[in-house]
């Protein structure tokens, strides 16, 4: 039913759009190809969510799974055989950036166009249906600005504004955290947004048209962006919003976790998933789990590792020296670093060097045993030692993450919001000195929710939390702190953005936070091995609003990836 939902709403809001974007500007303020009579805002919610979670495969790609998602160190390229060395994304690229940039700049449409529709005065005005588009507006707002600092946010949807200035990321916080305080209010008791027509239900793809989980949702994100904004210059508004936000309710339980269901039906070019790349394009296009990320799941014992990847193939895979170029000095160093992460993952190999100098060396690993091999290969090698990254020799996502449409199997939901989140945040204030409670039970419970939903078993977490030092909030302040950030980190798997913003905000996982600096292994890229902060702008800024993006970047700093944004300083 969920399914057919999608499609009507995808239909019903194509059409509109299409018929009413001839010209926009009319679309913002007389909105008149419909009538209320006829069509319900509720298909727009629809729309607006898929749009912004999961857009057609182009940008689904080359927006989350070439950046984000690797940026985050959770997802590599660059085995031999892959399209691509890991070091793509850290070079700049406009085909790719601009992908991305396209993508998240251009969503302000569909969310232009549902806000007029559904505000004051819209076509199919419906207040509590408005507090659901600032509600989105936030979410959007947070990622936006996330990847590439100051964004248009304040002339953003008026349509009288062609050419919208940019606005400081200080200005965004503080914006989307007045606008979700007016979505609460707006919401106050209401459980539906509606009666008849204007009933959300099914069509709303995060909560079935529950408006109390959505004023939850608001508060988490207040919470969650007023952390993140803490101790940032000019934040002054972020300690307030933290108490506010921590004396509402907040998504907490295994009943609250926003995450929306995975279409297998719609096309690619309405509504991907990953197995919409992984599937369509041969080995080239497939990718890894990032080593940093099995590496914390393997060394804390956490049931998780078998729900995220999947065991290496093992088996004989040979190397050969390279004839020419730098890669015949490297060959030894190549083979042992590789070797290594066999040797840190604790998988059983022999091994055989060739003879009379002939540049082999034969690894063979037998899989036959009852103790699989989970190994992840490290982030952003460079293309000296492509040809060395043996496929089978490192773990693949687990199926429910890559799983292809129409075949039956399931695929892992797109993670708007957790209930693990919530609970981390809570835990993080405490640490913080920010609010009073016991941050541990906080702690533990985000680590429950946060491995339920990908449907750990509750004896296995119980046996986590109460064997595994990583589920104990027993070091000083900043271990305590770490602790988290790595846990929401692990949390965030699939989510990359906000998986990489936690990077930037609080320096952990801090061998991703560190950067690279062994230029034979890893990719320097444009930022001389740093690790990046923030996405360039794309080719379209400049196109349609230069002078409006030269602005910024005088502001805010030069338009590079190394260019530290507001939350992270």
């Amino acid at each position: 039913m969920k399914k057919e939902i999608m499609k009507i709403g995808l239909a019903v809001a194509s059409l509109l759009f299409a018929i009413s974007c001839s010209d926009f500007d009319d679309i913002n303020v007389k909105p008149n190809a419909f009538t209320s009579d006829e069509v319900s805002a509720k298909y727009f919610v629809t729309e607006t969510q898929i749009r912004l979670y999961a857009p057609d495969r182009f940008p689904y790609w080359r927006a989350q799974l070439i950046h984000w998602d690797r940026f985050a160190g959770q997802f590599c390229f660059g085995f031999n055989g892959s399209w691509w060395t890991d070091g793509l994304g850290y070079s700049y690229d406009s085909g790719y950036t601009d992908a991305a940039y396209d993508y998240l700049s251009g969503y302000v449409s569909s969310l232009s166009a549902f806000m007029n529709f559904v505000g004051e005065g819209g076509e199919l005005e419906n207040q509590n249906y408005y507090a659901i588009g600032l509600i989105m507006k936030g979410l959007y707002y947070q990622t936006y600005t996330d990847v590439f600092g100051m964004v248009p946010y304040s002339e953003a949807l008026n349509p009288e504004i062609i050419t919208p200035a940019y606005d400081t990321q200080a200005a965004i916080y503080q914006g989307v955290i007045a606008e979700l305080d007016e979505a609460m209010t707006i919401i106050g008791d209401a459980s539906a947004t509606g009666e008849g027509v204007e009933l959300l239900a099914e069509n709303d793809l995060f909560f079935g048209g529950d408006l109390q989980q959505w004023k939850k949702l608001a508060n988490s994100l207040k919470l969650r962006m007023a952390l993140r904004a803490q101790g940032a210059p000019g934040a002054d508004f972020a300690t307030a919003a933290i108490n506010e936000a921590l004396a509402g309710d907040l998504l907490v339980a295994d009943t609250d976790n926003a995450l929306m269901e995975k279409d297998t039906e719609i096309s690619q070019w309405s509504n991907a998933a990953y197995g919409d790349v992984w599937h369509n394009f041969g080995v080239g296009s497939n990718w890894t789990v990032g080593k940093t990320l099995v590496d914390y799941l393997q060394a804390n014992n956490d049931p998780r590792l078998p729900m995220y990847a999947q065991p290496i193939d093992g088996g004989e895979v040979v190397f050969t020296e390279p004839v020419e170029g730098e890669g015949v000095a490297l060959f030894g160093k190549h083979v042992d670093f590789i070797l290594e992460q066999l040797d840190n993952a604790g998988v059983s190999y022999t091994r055989v060097d060739g003879t009379n100098g002939d540049g082999l060396a034969t690894v063979t690993i037998d899989v036959a045993t009852d103790t699989p091999y989970y190994v992840g290969q490290p982030t952003r090698l460079n293309g000296l030692i492509y040809t060395h990254v043996k496929e089978a020799l490192f773990s693949r996502p687990a199926p429910i993450i890559i799983n292809a449409k129409n075949q039956g199997n399931d695929i892992f939901p797109e993670i708007v919001f957790t209930a693990a989140e919530g609970n981390f945040l809570q835990a993080e204030a405490i640490v913080k000195g920010l609010a009073t409670g016991d941050a541990q039970t906080f702690y533990q419970e985000g680590i429950r929710q946060a491995m339920r939903i990908w449907n750990v078993d509750d004896a296995a977490i119980e046996t986590f939390i109460s064997t595994e030092n990583m589920a104990l909030l027993d070091g000083s302040a900043d271990e305590n702190l770490e602790k988290i950030s790595i846990q929401r980190w692990i949390a965030a798997f699939t989510d990359g953005a906000e998986a990489w913003a936690i990077v930037r905000d609080s320096g952990y996982p801090s061998e991703l936070a560190a950067g690279v600096s062994d230029y034979d292994l890893y990719s320097a890229g444009t930022l001389n091995g740093a690790y990046p902060q923030r996405m360039r702008y794309g080719t379209n800024a400049y196109n349609t609003n230069g002078p409006n993006t030269e602005a910024a970047n005088a502001a805010q700093g030069a338009d590079m990836q190394g260019t530290t944004l507001w939350f992270a300083q």
